[in-house]
């Protein structure tokens, strides 16, 4: 498997691939990724711990077990204006934050009437 670069971020799965000409912007996104920046999930651990701390009155914390798990991005659905047209994609909360997003403008037409 090939891996892709997305943003200064290597990516080893394949992604689908959306362009963007308007802003000059050439994406490739898949699932759990920030389809503007490009965040993903992130590598950490869970620690266990036991004992009782030294300033409780203990000798201590030790360490007895750790995991592995994954950080995963604040995804929201928007429906955002991308290229001229409203669809819906998929960015990090941090990003409707920093105002990277134009959202669509609210409906207020009505649909017409069925003649019978």
């Amino acid at each position: 498997m090939a891996a892709t670069k997305v943003r200064g971020k290597w990516l080893h799965r394949p992604a689908r691939m959306l362009v963007f000409p308007v802003l000059d912007l050439e994406l490739e996104f898949m699932a759990r990724f920030c389809e503007l920046t490009g965040k993903g999930p992130r590598k950490g651990s869970r620690i266990w711990r036991s004992g009782k701390p030294k300033k409780q009155g203990g000798i201590g914390t030790h360490v007895t077990g750790i995991t592995k798990r994954r950080f995963l991005p604040n995804l929201q659905r928007v429906k955002a204006v991308v290229n001229g047209e409203v669809r819906y994609i998929r960015v990090a909360a941090s990003a409707i934050k920093k105002g990277l997003v134009v959202k669509a403008p609210k409906r207020f037409w009505k649909k017409p009437e069925a003649k019978s």
